[in-house]
């Protein structure tokens, strides 16, 4: 086995930071694209919102359980069969006129991009411990954000000029160039693989699950994420329906969309000395507002600036959430990272997958006042998980407090 050469570090940690957001550009570059999609082949505004659904789900189940697969076999063969698996079915949606193929494809996307993103994220839980492992998860999902940022933003010039299948065929080139860097500079950094034990893993995933400050940080993590999918699923209608833009404005507001969610991460990265109860106090009644805000000024005031003022600052706070409990996730267990990735990420999808598409699909998002509904409801959803997690963590330090007094 090609282990990673100790002068091929440095290299292989700026490779596996450029595929962790790769997750975020396989569902944002085509975001512009959605009606157009629709019209080419003959189908609804949901029809074409179950193609990112279908990916985010697949992309969530696979992360829960790939992770054992990780840690049982390593992460370099794994995750170079699964960029040319992610290559592939890039080239064969581009070149596609059924959606029923277009969904399968998406579906074995999501699968593979499961085993790229966990198994780059324990990259670094094998080659970096204590406060350089800390910075380095605590810019995950500022690495993440650049995906938001300038997928839809590339995506919408794409389109404009070349259709939307053009997005695709970028997706697949850009993912053989990281392939062909992987094959020259990465190698295996898993040191000691565990046995694959059915029984033994499924205790694993339990006892993890079990404890109710981490099970609560994915829950909160997968309604931050909810917010940011919920207005990419709804967002190409109502600029390009409603005030009746083009593909490169939706590329454009999704771009300050993700500079938003970025710039809360590097406000969460900024204050990591902050408790996590101090953010919370500041950041939980913010999200209310903000969206209580919306709901009143697209009533009133309907504006293409106006929503996007609201839905940065939304973002903003949502990002900041999402950063704060994503380090607190992985940094909960020192041992099996490559399952306490997988769970992190899946639970976090899953969670947004089934939340966004239900919140799209039963108030039917295509106006203003109703995208503010949404955004309230995920924010009420959030204040009521801080609560539970707050109390969590204090239950936490008593058992802690009595088994320490118990010892002495």
């Amino acid at each position: 086995m090609k282990n990673l050469k100790e002068n091929h570090v440095a290299i292989s940690t700026l490779l596996a930071f450029a595929l962790i957001p790769l997750s975020g550009f396989a569902t944002d570059i085509y975001l512009p694209s959605f009606p157009t999609m629709a019209t080419f082949f003959g189908t609804s505004q949901g029809d074409i919102q179950l193609s990112l659904v279908v990916f985010v789900v697949s992309s969530g189940v696979g992360q829960l359980f790939v992770g054992s697969l990780l840690d049982s076999f390593g992460r370099y063969r794994l995750s170079l069969a699964a960029l040319i698996i992610f290559a592939v079915s890039c080239f064969v949606i581009a070149n596609s006129h059924s959606l029923p193929l277009v969904l399968a494809m998406r579906v074995i996307q999501g699968l593979a991009v499961a085993l790229i993103v966990v198994g780059k994220r324990a990259f670094f839980m094998d080659m970096y411990s204590g406060e350089k492992l800390k910075h380095y998860t605590s810019l995950f999902s500022i690495i993440w954000a650049t995906a938001p940022i300038t997928a839809p933003f590339i995506g919408g010039f794409l389109h404009h000029y070349f259709g939307w299948e053009s997005n695709f065929y970028f997706l697949g080139t850009a993912t053989l160039i990281i392939l062909a860097l992987e094959l020259r500079y990465g190698g295996e950094t898993l040191k000691a693989s565990h046995p694959f034990k059915l029984r033994h893993l499924l205790k694993i995933y339990v006892s993890k699950l079990e404890t109710a400050d981490f099970s609560l940080s994915l829950v909160i993590l997968g309604l931050c994420f909810s917010m940011v999918i919920l207005y990419s699923m709804a967002s190409p209608f109502i600029i390009e329906q409603v005030f009746h833009q083009s593909a490169v404005t939706t590329g454009n507001c999704s771009l300050l969309s993700g500079l938003a969610v970025m710039m809360g991460g590097l406000l969460s990265k900024s204050s990591m000395r902050l408790s996590l109860y101090k953010k919370m106090s500041v950041a939980g009644p913010l999200l209310f507002a903000l969206s209580i805000l919306m709901i009143i000024t697209m009533h009133y005031f309907p504006s293409l600036l106006a929503m996007m003022i609201i839905v940065m600052a939304l973002h903003t706070v949502s990002g900041f959430t999402f950063n704060t409990f994503y380090s607190h996730a992985l940094g909960r267990f020192t041992t099996n990272a490559g399952i306490v990735s997988g769970i992190t990420g899946g639970g976090t999808y899953i969670i947004t997958s089934l939340l966004s598409y239900a919140l799209v699909s039963v108030l039917n998002v295509q106006d203003l006042v109703v995208l503010g509904m949404a955004y309230f409801l995920v924010a009420s959803l959030i204040a009521g998980s801080l609560i539970l997690f707050i109390q969590a963590q204090r239950r936490t330090m008593v058992r802690e407090q009595s088994a320490s007094a118990a010892i002495s």
